[in-house]
């Protein structure tokens, strides 16, 4: 456990895995969702990460020549981990939910948090947009598995401009309707799906 705090517990590091877990990112996306960070400790804490062997860095090829980061098969095993550590901390009375989320965040909440007994009976593919981020999502089996790319044919999409707002719904019983109304979630497709969708997330009851 002291070895693995040692790769990953520096202060950012589990952060900067998050946003990378559904796919590559390029230095500025990842400034973009870790607004509070420094491009000097960003650079630091990639740097580290890529010698210790969680990620690689590479070049995207033509037309976009871009370099991105993105994990190894091994940086990916880490999900595990944090969605272990998320589920335990926001047990906590001092979690704040209404800090904001990156969409990277609110995929991975999802991912962690949903029910498999709620989900049971649903196979669907599932797009959203989070700002200017896609994600392309399969329910299926109780599990939700998510890719950073534009759906192809969902059954429904939410988007927004905030990730926030989306998990008002999800976490915080906020009807979608009312969202929708006040122009801060957009949702296409079938709604009633939508509606299930948002109760498969269930929180853990708060420590006394």
């Amino acid at each position: 456990m002291a070895f693995a705090l040692e790769l990953v517990g520096e202060r950012w590091v589990p952060l900067i895995l998050r946003e990378l877990m559904f796919g590559p990112r390029r230095f500025s996306e990842l400034r973009r969702g870790l607004p509070a960070i420094s491009a000097n400790v960003l650079t630091q804490r990639l740097e580290s990460l890529e010698a210790n062997g969680v990620l690689l860095r590479r070049r995207l090829p033509p037309p976009a020549s871009a370099q991105v980061y993105e994990l190894t098969e091994w940086g990916y095993e880490s999900e595990a981990a944090l969605a272990a550590l998320g589920r335990w901390a926001v047990r906590s009375p001092l979690h704040d939910p209404r800090l904001p989320l990156s969409g990277a965040s609110l995929m991975m909440s999802f991912r962690t948090m949903i029910d498999p007994a709620r989900a049971a009976g649903i196979d669907a593919e599932i797009g959203f947009r989070i700002g200017p981020d896609p994600f392309a999502a399969h329910l299926g089996n109780g599990a939700l598995e998510v890719t950073r790319a534009p759906a192809t044919a969902p059954a429904f999409a939410m988007s927004t401009d905030e990730a926030r707002n989306i998990a008002a719904a999800v976490y915080a019983g906020e009807p979608l309707a009312r969202l929708e109304a006040a122009g801060l979630v957009r949702v296409e497709g079938d709604r009633a799906l939508a509606a299930r969708f948002v109760t498969l997330f269930p929180l853990p009851a708060k420590v006394a």
